[in-house]
């Protein structure tokens, strides 16, 4: 859920923070921090806020009776 209440704050996804790069926040509080920090000026942006890949399919273990309705 984008909008939960229990959200874990982090820099990453804080309205108050701009990405510099991959391992940079650029904070208006504290200056250059990293992704995983935060402070009590935390602020949710949910538009920040990139949700994690979805596992891939390893479809190289698989064979045609996988695919089969018989028993």
């Amino acid at each position: 859920m984008l909008f939960r209440k229990e959200i874990e704050p982090y820099c990453a996804y804080c309205a108050r923070g701009t990405r510099l790069n991959e391992g940079e926040i650029l904070c208006i509080k504290r200056g250059i921090v990293t992704p995983d920090y935060h402070c009590s000026a935390f602020r949710y942006e949910p538009l920040k806020r990139v949700p994690p890949q979805p596992p891939k399919l390893e479809l190289g273990s698989l064979d045609s009776e996988d695919f089969s309705l018989s028993d």
